[in-house]
């Protein structure tokens, strides 16, 4: 960490709880607490962790031609989307390439909230800013309140008897990517049923003064602090993209199997391309693979079959929760089929793992 990393309002909480810090996105982050990575991994499995998410971007958009500036540079749809309702997609360069992946909510008929990842937030801006100027100012305007706000993940199976207690009135009917404002232990908050666990659970917009509080009204309620180590597993067993990793600037929806998230119907930013790639296919195709034990695949290490590499790995790591070591990572197209055997090389090592259906995980039915 350097003095020039920045900080979220909870940095003096997480050093006082025994976060360990490190830098991420140009934020100094927890990446784990005392209790360790696989107690907070079970803690959100079971029943509620709370992260700090703070480092993601918030981004207003807003305007007349808010709608129509969206549906241009996003791969979904903003003028289907209604009022209440959120929506997970990517924002893609001219050539397909992933130039970030967002959820982005609808809070009126003009009014947008976007979240970019933390890294990713300045070009994000500027990519969007070069297209406000070009063609839709000044219809369309755009306000950054990332440094004025807070974001607060709560995640698990126990988080709506939870927030039910802490708010105003009750949240626990809200539908999956729907959002509502409540006031929680006397703080406004935007509130969306969304997050990035593969558990249920609710994403938290906090005014800047507010943060320190509502996370303390969530963990005095139970909730267990859990750092970026915890994010990482659970997003990885839940199937879910790292941008970096499984996306990037080079990489196509298409390519990381991201198809449903794309809509084939309109022009927009890399339309041409994702809909040639959607109707002919690719060479590569993002896959999911296990093997046993707990030799963690890391980003980088070769596929091979027959010792000829296929493929590299993206993600990888031991799944507390499944109880065997999982990855992710590219190969050739003739090598996605379920059940398919290839050789992992660790460092010189070579161990064999299956091709897996995505997700890995998938949490229980509410009954």
């Amino acid at each position: 960490m350097t003095s020039e990393n920045l900080k979220t309002a909870l940095y003096d909480t997480h050093v006082s709880l025994g976060g360990r810090m490190v830098e991420f996105g140009g934020w100094d982050m927890p990446v784990q607490y005392p209790s360790g990575i696989l107690a907070e991994v079970k803690a959100v499995r079971t029943a509620t962790g709370l992260f700090d998410v703070s480092h993601m971007g918030r981004l207003y958009l807003s305007g007349p031609k808010a709608t129509e500036f969206l549906d241009w540079v996003l791969t979904g749809s903003a003028a289907s989307l209604a009022v209440g309702r959120a929506r997970y997609c990517m924002i893609c360069n001219e050539k397909g390439g992933v130039i970030d992946d967002t959820i982005f909510y609808r809070l009126a008929e003009d009014r947008y909230l976007l979240i970019p990842n933390a890294g990713n937030r300045p070009a994000v801006v500027a990519w969007f800013q070069r297209w406000i100027d070009e063609k839709f100012s000044p219809g369309c305007t755009m306000e950054d309140v990332t440094a004025s706000t807070g974001l607060i993940a709560f995640q698990g199976p126990g988080t709506a008897e939870v927030i039910d207690r802490l708010a105003d009135t009750p949240l626990s009917g809200m539908r999956p990517f729907s959002w509502a404002e409540r006031n929680v232990q006397g703080a406004p908050v935007f509130v969306g049923r969304t997050g990035y666990t593969g558990e249920d659970g609710f994403e938290m917009l906090v005014p800047g003064p507010d943060v320190v509080k509502v996370w303390t009204a969530l963990t005095g309620s139970g909730a267990v602090p859990c750092g970026l180590g915890a994010r990482d597993v659970l997003r990885l067993e839940a199937g879910l993209p790292l941008h970096g990793h499984e996306i990037d600037e080079e990489t196509t929806p298409i390519q990381a199997g991201l198809d449903r998230f794309v809509r084939f119907d309109k022009e927009y930013i890399g339309s041409t391309v994702l809909k040639d790639q959607h109707e002919n296919g690719v060479q590569r195709k993002l896959v999911g693979f296990t093997l046993p034990g707990r030799s963690a695949p890391r980003a980088g290490y070769s596929l091979l079959d027959q010792g000829e590499t296929i493929g590299s790995v993206t993600s990888g790591s031991y799944s507390p929760t499944l109880d065997t070591s999982i990855g992710m990572g590219y190969v050739l197209e003739r090598y996605v089929e379920s059940g398919t055997t290839l050789d992992l090389d660790i460092r010189g090592r070579t161990v064999q793992v299956t091709v897996t259906e995505l997700p890995f995980y998938t949490r229980p039915r509410r009954t």
